[in-house]
């Protein structure tokens, strides 16, 4: 008589991994509906209940901080801008690289103004009011949640916080700029800090404005804004 084993369940996930699974589920939601957007909607999106959430993070608000902090965290345009070709033309380099920041800072864009727009405050400008939780995963008053509060708000920011992202981000576009070190006017350093106050400027245009083509900035900022060396200059005279 043949026999069979006992089914082995699979090994259940960290609470870690379902806090992420659960803020890369809600981040649309969030983006589309902002302080709206239910917990029920949440579950349905991850596939999972909706007390699962609740084992993860202790309310929504905790949850849609944890969101903020996810569409703030540089990690995902880091490993885009380490994953750009060396070997490409520097422009083809660079408007790689303005496609990834512009979609950083537009993800980050839809998100605070979905949630800003529908009264959210974050964890930093609440008040606890008598009978809330005491224990609520924040920082001091006016800190971003940190250790191990920050990891039960969501994904952690790098240590060193909005500084040490800009200065990973400036980094990363050094590395783009340093095969061309050679033939370049400035130094890569110096160049990378101005290409990201040229891609920083650009996402605060007025309501309204298309966008200008990535191509087109990269290219200008390449090769200048003159038709030809010392037009302008000869213009003057």
């Amino acid at each position: 008589m043949e026999t069979t084993s006992p089914r082995r369940r699979a090994p259940g996930m960290s609470p870690e991994r379902r806090r992420e699974m659960i803020v890369l589920a809600a981040l649309p939601l969030v983006a589309e509906y902002g302080t709206a957007v239910t917990t029920s909607q949440v579950a349905r999106a991850a596939g999972i209940g909706e007390a699962t959430i609740f084992r993860v993070f202790a309310d929504k608000d905790e949850l849609l901080d944890a969101c903020v902090a996810e569409a703030l965290h540089p990690g995902h345009v880091l490993e885009q801008l380490a994953a750009v070709p060396l070997d490409q033309p520097l422009a083809a380099r660079l408007t790689e690289a303005a496609e990834a920041m512009r979609a950083h800072m537009t993800r980050i864009g839809t998100v605070l103004g979905a949630l800003h727009a529908s009264g959210h405050r974050s964890s930093r400008d609440r008040r606890p009011s008598p009978g809330d939780r005491t224990d609520a995963p924040t920082g001091t008053a006016g800190e971003e949640p940190t250790g191990e509060a920050a990891g039960r708000a969501g994904r952690s920011h790098p240590p060193g916080g909005r500084e040490a992202s800009l200065r990973r981000t400036r980094e990363a576009l050094t590395e783009l700029f340093e095969p061309d070190r050679e033939a370049l006017r400035l130094p890569p350093e110096r160049l990378a800090a101005l290409f990201m106050d040229l891609m920083s400027a650009g996402s605060r245009r007025p309501s309204g404005d298309t966008a200008p083509d990535v191509a087109e900035v990269v290219d200008v900022f390449v090769h200048g804004a003159l038709a030809r060396p010392g037009s302008a200059e000869e213009g003057v005279r």
